[in-house]
């Protein structure tokens, strides 16, 4: 294949990447990641070196961190139970297909209905449901710095 095209899959990867970090039915980050490892790959790290390969690649598995913690201690902060953690999940596919909007109500839909199927209360249903939106809101927004961080570092070793 030539080198361009290995440039413009790359570049493809990084743009759903992004559009990853925002829908959860894609892996937005580790995609990212792939773009920049291909991109570098591609000029025979060169540009990208080695160094800035494992650089991002921490970053990566930082925003992977990030957005797992967030969420879990979200809905953990507000006294979710494992199965509401369960039911934001699902709540968060769900949702995906309601558009920004159903990102965040369906991981808290999510949780809601689950706590509510094993007899929770609804008001400690619904502390559990808030609890999870918060979190899958924080974790969105530190994997799409983190992303942003890693874009930072491509550019620059692009650049430099």
């Amino acid at each position: 294949m030539p080198i361009e095209l290995w440039y413009v899959l790359a570049g493809i990867l990084i743009v759903i990447g992004l559009a990853g970090t925002i829908l959860p039915a894609l892996p937005g980050v580790p995609l990212v990641f792939a773009g920049m490892l291909v991109a570098a790959w591609a000029g025979g790290f060169a540009e990208i070196s080695v160094v800035t390969v494992v650089v991002l690649g921490v970053l990566t598995a930082l925003a992977m961190a990030a957005d797992f913690v967030a969420t879990l201690l979200g809905a953990k902060g507000f006294g979710a139970s494992r199965w509401a953690l369960v039911g934001a999940a699902l709540g968060a596919v769900v949702g995906l297909f309601a558009g920004v909007i159903g990102l965040i109500v369906g991981p808290m839909l999510g949780a809601v209905v689950a706590e509510l199927a094993v007899g929770r209360g609804f008001r400690d249903a619904m502390h559990a449901g808030m609890g999870a939106a918060i979190g899958f809101v924080l974790g969105t927004l530190a994997k799409i710095a983190l992303s942003i961080g890693m874009l930072g570092v491509f550019v620059l070793a692009l650049a430099f």
